[in-house]
């Protein structure tokens, strides 16, 4: 259970990661926060992180077309702007600021997203609540599927704004929860069974406290979205646009943020510690699977089930 109380013994940071500057999709300029092979041992069962954002169309119009996924699940929460999304089996629509886009890809999909930014024939309440028409920014988190799981059929869901319950405290804390249970408030849809995923959206008021008891086995990551924020034995500072990783003992996570507050999304998820074959968007536990599916985008065989589960 995720709630305020006085700071007690904390977790440590084992890592902080401020990620680079690269290129992906047909030309999206983004921030890969992690996402190797390389990594994997670090942040298992999260594979990859990427913080998209620009005011510049130029940055972000030309989109991620056409790509396909097998054997993970991809995870868009989107901070501001729109994004056009369709896939093989025929869904498609746009998510906007405050909203969720979660898909198990499964024994495979292909789908593409085109981040746009706001016009006049939006809904109002986002043109209402938009500065600046021409920003689009989010994050897209990649979580895998152990073995027994990488070929079930895919699972495809579209979380609203409205349907992400917030925990306000006496603090001026804010707490969304896109998957997980924070307090009294569970995210609308659960999603991978094996690795329970808790998926946060956390806005700190200034000089305030929040701790999270995590059971052992459990890999939990901070990014810094705004702001900064102190944590771990001993404290560590994470400015903007990076992230911490702590050790996956048991224990507490300490958030403590300073005089003008922080936003930040705090996931975890229980450790597979399984084999990793990854080849771009896809990641398998053997090269043998690779080959597979390679083999089966050449044969146009990729997508064995049209027909995903929706919840």
């Amino acid at each position: 259970m995720f709630r305020t109380v006085t700071a007690t013994r904390e977790k440590e940071i084992e890592a902080v990661m401020a990620g680079r500057w690269t290129m992906d999709g047909a030309g999206v300029r983004l921030k890969r926060v992690f996402g190797s092979p390389s990594t994997v041992y670090q942040t298992d069962p999260f594979l990859l992180l990427d913080n998209f954002g620009s005011d510049r169309p130029e940055d972000y119009e030309a989109g991620f077309p056409w790509h396909p996924h097998r054997g993970i699940e991809t995870v868009t929460y989107l901070l501001d702007g729109k994004v056009k999304h369709e896939d093989s089996t025929g869904n498609s629509g746009y998510i906007y600021p405050g909203y969720a886009q979660w898909m198990t890809a499964g024994s495979g999909i292909f789908h593409q997203e085109m981040p746009q930014g706001i016009r006049a024939d939006d809904p109002e309440e986002i043109l209402r609540s938009t500065g600046f028409p021409d920003r689009v920014s989010g994050l897209q988190l990649w979580i895998n599927i152990p073995a027994s799981e990488k070929m079930k059929n895919p699972v495809y869901r579209d979380i609203r704004k409205n349907e992400i319950p917030a925990v306000k405290d006496q603090y001026g804390n804010t707490v969304k929860v896109i998957a997980g249970t924070f307090e009294d408030a569970t995210g609308e849809h659960q999603f991978s069974k094996t690795v329970a995923p808790l998926y946060l959206d956390i806005t700190m008021g200034k000089d305030s406290l929040l701790e999270l008891k995590e059971a052992p086995g459990r890999r939990a990551m901070a990014f810094v979205i705004d702001g900064s924020i102190q944590s771990g034995t001993p404290e560590v500072q994470l400015n903007s646009g990076s992230l911490g990783v702590f050790s996956d003992a048991g224990g507490s996570i300490g958030l403590k943020s300073g005089s003008g507050g922080a936003r930040l999304v705090l996931f975890s998820g229980k450790k597979l510690s399984e084999s990793v074959a990854w080849h771009g968007p896809i990641v398998m536990n053997t090269q043998e699977q690779i080959v597979e599916a390679i083999q089966d985008l050449r044969n146009g065989t990729f997508v064995r089930n049209r027909e995903p589960l929706f919840l």
